[in-house]
């Protein structure tokens, strides 16, 4: 990758952050929207792009990192309580331990899907549209740093606490994916880091429209079925 986008997959996260910190606050009804365009965004270009590269590889059992990646996916929000997902669950008592807790698993899903983001462009052969995956990564880790930075900041942690979890948490990707350039891999190896990430993704973008979807008893607000449209148009339009 290029350092702009190196750049701009910092900065992503330190947006989402420094707009929370503007706010202090949870604007659910925003948060929702942006969640709603972000997943259907990543759910279509999914579809759209990333199974039909992962599933170029020669390896039959590919299908089998998917639902790895979608496991893993599953205990990493075990930790993380679902902040990719917008969930903002503040903590008074033991909070140091609970941010921890909530980073580890924030943490280490943004490593594991910048591992195959260096090489990317080569397998997926990239086009004048640019780095799919690199554009999902921003779009869900805009609102993911938005609810970090608001559930830190109701726990009451100090604005320098706050700010160093956010730099960490901002850092994770990118190093991933300097990682990922740095090491010798070939394109099955890097097929078979992409699949995982699909799995991660498949997860993310299917919780939050079902989750959507159960709050609002089955029915979209217009201005959530716009989001959603709106998110899996732009992918339409980018494949």
């Amino acid at each position: 990758m290029a350092i702009w986008e190196y750049i701009l997959l910092f900065g992503s996260v330190i947006a989402g952050g420094l707009v929370a910190f503007y706010f202090k606050q949870s604007n659910k009804k925003v948060l929702q929207t942006v969640l709603s365009f972000s997943g259907a965004y990543i759910l279509a270009i999914t579809v759209l792009h990333f199974l039909p590269t992962v599933f170029k590889s020669p390896d039959e059992h590919i299908g089998m990192y998917i639902l790895l990646g979608f496991l893993i996916q599953i205990i990493l929000e075990q930790l993380s309580v679902g902040i990719e997902h917008g969930h903002i669950h503040p903590k008074q008592s033991e909070k140091n331990s609970f941010a921890i807790q909530v980073m580890i698993g924030l943490c280490v899903h943004a490593f594991i899907e910048g591992l195959p983001l260096g090489k990317y462009e080569t397998l997926a052969h990239a086009h004048e549209h640019g780095n799919h995956l690199l554009h999902s990564i921003i779009l869900h880790k805009i609102p993911a740093a938005f609810a970090l930075v608001v559930m830190l900041l109701l726990s009451k942690f100090r604005t320098v606490s706050v700010v160093i979890c956010m730099l960490i948490f901002a850092s994770m990707s990118p190093l991933g994916s300097l990682l990922g350039e740095s090491l010798n891999l070939n394109a099955e190896m890097i097929r078979i880091l992409l699949a995982v990430v699909v799995g991660s993704f498949l997860h993310i973008a299917t919780t939050i429209l079902f989750e959507i979807d159960s709050a609002t008893h089955h029915h979209f607000s217009p201005l959530k079925m716009v989001a959603i449209l709106g998110g899996m148009a732009l992918a339409f339009l980018t494949i």
